[in-house]
């Protein structure tokens, strides 16, 4: 995820826009609190409205209102149920400060007597909460679901821009050539004065529903998208992440997705328990009348909405219209502003189709300084229910290109015709002022800067050179190691690609290197889904046995800083030939050759004994293995960097089989085995009260006499930050295993209990606890105490073993941590609960992470 805000931050400071500058017109903005005149206490959702016109707006939980309307207006008015109506003259043309206070009508009320303090708001006998009960009962028939068959045209758009920025921001010197990018508005609106916009995406889609067996198909008619050098950004990896932030909004579901966090629908099953409802209004100027129902958090520090929901009183308590944002205080970082809008229209059979939704988010590091806008609307036409379809139409991925996709849909000719809904004024030129910003030296230039810093490669045209994170580091037995290397780009094949390195370690006084070549079926990028390539390669290097990484180097040089012993190495030479195969649906499949050679180095050394029962050394260990691996990956997104595949991780499981089998006697491979390990990953979501990541695998080895260093090394982390797949306090080559199972569970509340504390949740922290435990063995045939013809485990510099199998306990371990420390840093306190009598363990440990997130 880091990765990808580096990406955005290359993006937010080089690119991209909109029209050239325009007038805004004269305008009268007006703002101020609402509170009682009796009491003093603020009124929240207050209707505020400028007389004789449809412009109006609402205050908010607090009471605090703002209004922009023509300046050619003089008169608003205030309305409340249960209050006496105001209006207000204001001057027109300026921003002006005006505070109101209402005074309740005595019409309406009745005789009470009062008893000690006055009673708070409460669910029972609440006329509010008896309505939203009424919603939540109906919402089964009155969603999409409750029909067999529907159908409809879907249009959505996704425009991005730099937001609130200043005069001074935009006449600085480095913008002295790109003034056309920036566009002013409004200041009272979302984003500010002047805005650089950045992205836009549209889409055209025919949407086929069927409820048995459940399929939803989206046909994409035509797509189209400001796109940039793609060896600068990934721009499928950018669209997936935008539309990872801004999904579609649901809400008869009971989960609503906001910048990749979940937060509870104000109409889902538990809504009563965790919100507050009032009835605000009655609407008697349509069929049928609609009551104006606001709702609020019952804490308002909650990941929860606030807002307000039409819903019709013709017996089917249909949502018919919807405003959703969120309190200021909620820990969602960066978030300085969000708008949600659900629009719904009455169908032919009489049921509320929605119509359109609209979701803006504005994100910065503080209320005042420079920050990103987005907004995704998407509307809906041409509805058709219960009308069934062949099943060749809903098979295959849940989106799909149709054949015919039209030639003609980059063209504005096209989308003129084509749009639901038209272009606003931030919009209409950003795909021609993308396009002639990529030609301005300038902007390549920085834009060249960007990637090297924080992608870590540098483009010469055919050839780019990295990654400079690797090109120095240094550990115990190479010593101080440099690294150089650099791989060919699609400009000088779409079909043929290389790529190589070398390095030399000083203490050692060895040489590494690779070298690849990838052939690429598709003719596409080998770093662009879907993948579909074979690839050969041969490397010589060195390795730390049980070390497996995700998203890094092995020579990165921050992961040169390591706890404990860290002097058990191998030296590698390895041949591969890969073939992988990617489909549409994020089903994949590889095929692998892979001919080992392992020299243990350090004070690592092999070792067995012989026939007369004496220690003998083995110098090497050759290795043939054939790999399949099958992984599942539904509805999964990423963005695709220059190295890894950043996930964005979304609510759908993660499968993956893996089976090697090692033959012996083929290319001097020295064993026979068969290695069969599963997978299974899944984030839970449970709305205010976080989320969990669960991972559960398992492994077993088929065949005898197998050497440690061909089992099951279990990944340890010896480093001092903190790995997620990796046990963080156990030592290199402490486990090794021919069956095992284990799990892992990283919960994170999110702030749901910090954020109650008066004195931390202006700090916005998060807290996380995380269990991860290990069960498995090793069995007689392989292990090094019972069968002497293997190879002995390791043991320190005193002959002392350092290697163990599994007993009958689990190995396990804990942590509680404090994440979203300057929303970037979390922080572990990790307990090993067992197997402590092992040399150089620990029982406690502090690790930190790094982890941005929303």
């Amino acid at each position: 995820m880091l990765r990808i805000i580096y990406v955005h931050i290359a993006l937010i400071f080089a690119i991209v826009g909109i029209q050239s500058t325009a007038l805004v017109a004269q305008t009268t903005t007006v703002k101020g609190v609402i509170t009682d005149t009796k009491t003093g206490e603020t009124l929240p959702f207050v209707n505020v409205q400028v007389v004789g016109t449809t412009i109006g707006s609402t205050s908010d939980a607090e009471g605090n209102y703002t209004l922009s309307f023509p300046a050619n207006q003089s008169r608003i008015k205030f309305t409340y149920i249960g209050y006496q109506s105001l209006e207000k003259t204001v001057t027109p043309g300026i921003t002006q400060t005006i505070n109101i206070k209402m005074a309740v009508d005595a019409v309406l009320l009745k005789e009470v007597t009062v008893k000690g303090k006055t009673r708070g708001y409460r669910n029972k006998d609440n006329p509010a909460v008896q309505l939203i009960r009424e919603v939540i009962a109906h919402k089964d028939k009155n969603q999409m679901a409750s029909n067999d068959y529907v159908e409809y045209e879907q249009y959505e758009k996704i425009s991005l821009a730099l937001s609130n920025l200043s005069d001074n921001f935009k006449e600085r010197r480095i913008f002295r050539n790109y003034q056309f990018l920036f566009v002013n508005q409004d200041s009272t609106n979302m984003g500010g004065k002047n805005m650089l916009p950045a992205y836009m995406q549209e889409k055209l889609s025919q949407v086929y529903f069927r409820k048995n067996p459940y399929t939803k198909k989206q046909w994409v008619k035509a797509d189209r998208k400001a796109e940039f050098d793609s060896k600068f950004i990934d721009n499928d990896g950018l669209n997936a992440y935008f539309r990872r932030l801004y999904e579609d909004i649901d809400i008869y579901k009971n989960d609503i997705s906001i910048a990749t966090n979940l937060l509870l629908s104000p109409i889902a099953n538990s809504a009563p328990t965790f919100y507050k409802f009032f009835i605000r209004d009655t609407v008697k100027t349509q069929t049928p009348w609609l009551v104006e129902l606001g709702f609020v958090p019952r804490n308002k520090t909650d990941m929860l909405f606030e807002g307000k929901l039409f819903v019709t009183l013709d017996g089917n308590y249909s949502v018919q219209n919807a405003y959703l944002t969120v309190n200021k205080d909620i820990n969602l970082n960066f978030m300085r502003d969000l708008e949600a809008r659900l629009e719904f229209e009455k169908g032919d059979e009489g049921r509320y189709h929605l119509s359109k939704t609209t979701l803006g988010m504005e994100f910065a590091l503080g209320e005042k300084a420079a920050g990103l806008y987005g907004q995704r609307v998407v509307n809906f036409k041409n509805f058709t229910v219960n009308q069934p379809r062949e099943d060749s139409l809903y098979k295959g991925p849940a989106q799909e290109y149709l054949p015919t996709l039209a030639s003609t849909s980059k063209s504005e000719e096209f989308w003129s015709n084509v749009r639901h809904v038209p272009l606003e004024r931030l919009e209409r030129n950003i795909y021609r002022n993308v396009d002639t910003l990529q030609t301005i030296p300038s902007f390549r230039r920085a834009m060249d800067i960007a990637t090297l810093f924080f992608a870590g490669y540098k483009s010469f045209g055919k050839v780019e050179v990295g990654p400079v994170n690797t090109f120095y580091s240094f550990n115990p037995v190479e010593g101080f190691r440099l690294r150089f290397g650099g791989r060919t780009t699609t400009e000088l094949s779409h079909r043929l690609y290389f790529e190589s390195y070398a390095a030399y370690g000083f203490k050692d006084e060895k040489w590494k290197y690779f070298l690849s070549s990838t052939y690429s079926f598709n003719n596409k990028s080998i770093y662009q889904f879907p993948f579909h390539y074979i690839r050969a390669s041969y490397q010589r290097d060195t390795k730390i046995p049980g070390q497996e990484l995700q998203f890094v180097q092995e020579d990165n040089f921050l992961l040169s800083f390591k706890r404990g012993d860290n002097n058990r190495w191998l030296y590698n030479d390895i041949f591969k030939l890969e073939y992988i195969r990617e489909l549409p649906n994020h089903f994949s499949y590889r095929l692998g050759f892979t001919q080992w050679n392992q020299t243990p180095a350090g004070i690592l050394r092999y070792e067995k004994v012989n026939n007369d029962g004496l220690v003998q050394a083995v110098p090497q260990l050759k290795n043939t293995e054939l790999s399949l691996e099958l992984r599942y990956a539904p509805n999964e997104q990423f963005y695709q960097g220059k190295l890894y595949r950043t996930p964005l991780i979304n609510r759908y499981p993660i499968f993956t089989l893996r089976y090697n089998v090692g033959v012996k006697g083929f290319l001097s491979g020295e064993n026979n085995y068969h290695t069969i390990t599963a997978n299974v990953a899944k984030r839970f979501y449970f709305s205010q009260f976080g989320f969990a990541d669960i991972t559960t695998e398992g492994g077993y080895i088929v065949g005898k006499n197998i050497p440690f260093p061909l089992l099951m090394i279990h990944r340890a982390n010896q480093t001092y930050a903190y790995q997620l797949n990796s046990y963080n306090l156990m030592n290199f080559l402490e486990f090794v295993s021919d069956h095992y199972a284990s799990v892992d569970v990283q919960y994170y509340f999110n702030g749901f209990f910090f954020n109650k504390i008066p004195l931390l949740k202006k700090l916005k922290l998060r807290e996380v606890v995380s269990v991860k435990a290990l069960i498995g063995g090793l069995r007689d045939e392989n292990n090094p105490d019972k069968n002497l013809s293997v190879f002995r485990f390791p043991v320190d510099a005193q002959d002392k073993a350092i290697s163990y199998s599994l007993g009958r306990q689990p190995y396990i371990e804990g942590s509680v941590g404090v994440s979203n420390i300057f929303k970037l840093i979390r922080v572990d306190l990790v307990r090993r609960f067992n197997y402590l009598n092992h040399p150089n363990v620990a029982e406690w440990g502090i690790r930190t992470r790094f982890r941005l997130d929303f």
